[in-house]
Order: structure tokens, then C-alpha cells, then sequence
């Protein structure tokens, strides 16, 4: 009590805090996007509680992962190296890592996945011989049902997890900083889950754009598992200008429908 006591009294820790809680936000959005577009698939009955089920699996995970932050440093040291040159980045430097730590081949494992799932929902959108739209409302995609969509969606909710647990611990030493910024940012992913879900059914453009956003995702877990760091403002910056773009396409296209609606 007298750290928490001693903490709310810091101006420091609450910008920390602030922070904290911009960043685990803007690291939840893929993670709910995912959630989004794999429990779109499912019977319309089966979505929320999927969502809920989901998003709190996310929690779960991130609080023990808390719990055991030792452990989860430790994840960060190497574990074997390739032995071989990385070649040379233009600066004297090697292009990518040849020491592999488990948190590099996590997010490796991760963006695979993350990789093969958005390519095969790509594929399925756009291949109208390869079967039924996924995307369709009403038409649930052949061979997934409640229990395989929770497994993927808790493969990725480690993935994301980890990777928001290793931006906590270094942004901030104090724990109770962390709890307050995972509690707050999961929360903000269960009230905006249902509306986000919802507004992607209905929109089949944007579930082609979010399928993007999970294929760049993807790419950019495994080569943050390599070791080239790609810097997450211009991930995320570029999300928004082409989120900005398909809004401005949402826009045009129902001015067009209402103006040739009869009147």
C-alpha cells in the first residue's frame, strides 16, 4: 500500500502510466483485430461470447505473464546463435541477428501464423471458385467452429501478449503501473470488440484492409524475431493514413448510393 500510495503521488509515474496505457492500446488493436475477423466466422450466436472468451484469455495471459517477469526477461537472452555473418547492413553492421532468444522465435512462430491465417483468408476472399465467401453475412466458413477459433485466437493473444509485456517492463520498474495499463487497455479491447466486429461484417472493404494490416503485422513480428526492428510509429502511422483513406471510400460510396436511391 505505501508503494501504490507513494506512486499516486508522483506526478512521474502518472505520465508513465498515461503512456504506458497509450502504448498497450495501440499494441491491443491487432490483437483485436484478429479476434474480430476470426469470430466474424463463426454462427452469429457463438461471436460474443467467442469475443469475450477471447479478450479474456488476453487478460489472463497478461497478468500472469506479470506475474512472472523475471522469467519473462529472461526470455530475451540468446538461447543459440547461427553462427554465420548476418551480412552487412550498409552501416557496418549485421542486416539481422544470428543469436536467437525464445522471445525472437515466439514472434517468428507468431508472424508466421500471423502470415499463413491472413493469406488464407485473402485467398478465400478473392478466389470466388475457392468456395463461399467467409466474409458474407450468414455464410460461416467451412471447417471452423467454437473451440478451433479459441485455440488461434490463443496462439496469437501469447504472441501479442508477450510482446505487451516486454513494452510494460521497459517503459516502467513499478508493477502496479504495469497492472493499471493492462487492466485499462483490455478493458478498452472488450468495449470496443462487439462495435469494431460488427462494423467489419458489414463492411467487406475493410476486412480486406484489416486482413492487410495482419499480413504487415505479421511481417513485422518475424523481423523483429530476426533482429531488424522496424520502428512501430511508422507501422501504426501508416495504418491510420490507410484507415483514413478507406473511411474517405466509405463516405464517397454511400453519398453515391444515397444520391441514387429513388426518391
Amino acid at each position: 500500500m505505501d508503494q501504490i500510495s507513494t506512486l499516486l503521488a508522483d506526478p512521474a509515474a502518472w505520465a508513465a502510466l498515461v503512456t504506458l496505457i497509450v502504448m498497450e492500446v495501440v499494441l491491443g488493436i491487432d490483437n483485436l483485430i484478429f479476434i474480430s475477423i476470426l469470430t466474424n466466422k463463426l454462427p452469429e450466436a457463438q461471436r460474443a461470447k467467442a469475443r469475450r472468451i477471447g479478450i479474456s484469455l488476453a487478460l489472463i495471459m497478461r497478468l500472469a505473464l506479470l506475474g512472472t517477469i523475471a522469467w519473462i526477461v529472461g526470455l530475451t537472452q540468446p538461447v543459440f546463435d547461427l553462427g554465420i555473418s548476418g551480412g552487412d547492413d550498409g552501416h557496418g553492421g549485421a542486416a539481422f541477428e544470428t543469436q536467437f532468444s525464445w522471445r525472437d522465435l515466439i514472434l517468428i512462430a507468431g508472424g508466421l501464423f500471423l502470415v499463413w491465417k491472413a493469406t488464407k483468408e485473402i485467398h478465400h476472399n478473392v478466389d470466388p471458385d475457392h468456395g463461399p465467401d467467409v466474409f458474407e453475412p450468414g455464410v460461416k466458413a467451412a471447417g471452423l467452429n467454437f473451440g478451433a477459433a479459441i485455440v488461434q485466437i490463443l496462439i496469437l493473444d501469447l504472441v501479442f501478449s508477450i510482446d505487451s509485456i516486454l513494452t510494460a517492463v521497459g517503459m516502467t520498474d513499478h508493477l502496479p503501473i504495469m497492472v493499471a495499463a493492462v487492466l485499462t487497455a483490455v478493458t478498452v479491447m472488450m468495449v470496443a470488440a462487439g462495435p469494431l466486429a460488427r462494423f467489419i461484417e458489414k463492411n467487406p472493404t475493410v476486412v480486406m484492409l484489416a486482413l492487410g494490416f495482419l499480413l504487415m503485422i505479421g511481417m513485422v513480428l518475424i523481423a523483429d524475431g530476426f533482429g531488424v526492428h522496424v520502428p512501430k510509429g511508422y507501422i501504426y502511422a501508416a495504418m491510420a493514413f490507410s484507415a483514413f483513406v478507406e473511411a474517405l471510400n466509405l463516405v464517397s460510396r454511400k453519398r453515391k448510393a444515397k444520391a441514387g436511391a429513388p426518391h
